[in-house]
Formats: structure tokens, sequence, C-alpha cells
């Protein structure tokens, strides 16, 4: 038998306490799955409206990239990209949002300048790397959101199975727990009473 569980005014007090800190622990965990809930919700919106500008800006990057190599000729245009350099300016750190690390992508916005020469090419291709910088951006940044969102999604079931198990589990034990010991220590209380009322019942008699 658990020593805890014996009907004593000491486990009485630990049992309340438990029982308090277990409502507290549980009043916490739903507050801050709401908040995860609500952070995430904004981040699943925000990337829906860059899903969006990325789909719109890889159609236009298309576009001219299929009028550059019409224009310049597709022999050219796969010279032209193979000097692009690898960007290595992206850095990864990261932030805390309730416990939960998110991701937060800093990179050199500022686009390379051209590895081809103006006199040669057309105005569609300059088109074309424009629109391609721009679906660049929004790619790490739509990374860096869709990355959060699954971290906050992930550290939401984990904070909703806390929540159940205090709520469903601990605090309707801790319940029971302080009934049954202050039930029983009023039985005896009452019981020491009657006895004591024989007793003085005794001595008057």
């Amino acid at each position: 038998m658990d020593p805890n569980a014996f009907p004593t005014k000491g486990n009485l007090i630990l049992a309340k306490n438990s029982l308090a800190l277990s409502r507290q622990g549980f009043e916490l965990m739903d507050k801050k799955r709401n908040i995860l809930i609500r952070e995430m919700m904004e981040l699943i919106e925000k990337a829906r409206v860059i899903q969006t500008k990325i789909d719109r800006t890889f159609r236009d990057a298309y576009e001219a990239l299929q009028k550059a190599n019409m224009e310049v000729g597709i022999s050219r245009v796969q010279q032209i990209a193979h000097t692009v350099p690898i960007d290595d300016s992206i850095r990864v750190k990261v932030r805390s949002v309730m416990g939960t690390e998110i991701p937060l992508v800093e990179y050199d916005p500022s686009p390379a300048a051209p590895t081809y020469s103006y006199y040669d090419t057309r105005e569609s291709l300059d088109e074309a790397r424009e629109a391609f910088e721009r679906v660049k951006e929004l790619s790490i940044e739509l990374s860096m959101v869709e990355n959060a969102a699954i971290r906050l999604a992930n550290n939401i079931k984990k904070t909703q199975k806390r929540a159940n198990a205090l709520k469903n589990i601990t605090i309707p034990r801790y319940e029971a727990l302080t009934r049954d010991i202050q039930n029983a220590l009023e039985e005896k209380e009452r019981e020491e009473f009657t006895r004591l009322k024989v007793i003085k019942q005794m001595k008057q008699s």
C-alpha cells in the first residue's frame, strides 16, 4: 500500500498540495497549447500566402526563361546557368516559442551580379534571373515557415498528451485520494468523539 494513502493529516496536506499543483500544471499546459495553436495557425496562413506567391513567381520565371531560350538560344542559356555561383550566404539560427525551437533563416537578399554580359543577351534573360532570385527568397521563407509549423504541431501533440494525462489521470487520482483520506479522518474523529463521550458518561455514572 502506498504510505501516502494512509489517513493522516500529513498525507492529507500532501495530497491537497499535489492536487493543487496538478491543477496548476493543467492550466499552464492548456495555456501553452492555446498559444502554440494560435502561433501555428498564423504560420499556416503565412505559408499559404507564400506558396501562392511562389506559384505565380515560378510561372513568370519559366515564361521569361522560355522567352530567353528562344531569343538567346538554349545552349547559351545553359552555359550561363553553369556560371551562376552557389549561394553560401544562408545561415540558420533558432528562436524559442514556449520551449519550441523555431528555425530562423538569415541570408543575403541582395542578388549576385550577373555572370553574363548584356551586349549578347536579351532582357528576357534578366527577367528570368530576377524572377528565379525571387523564387529562391520565397522558397527560403516558405521552408522556414513550414519547418516552424511542423515543430509547433509536434509540440502541441506532446502538450496535449500531458494536459490529458493531468486532466484524466493525475487530477482525478489526487481528488479521490484527498476525498478518501478526508473521509477516513472525519470517521476517525467521529469514533474518537463517541469514545470520549462514552468514557465521560461512564465516569459520571
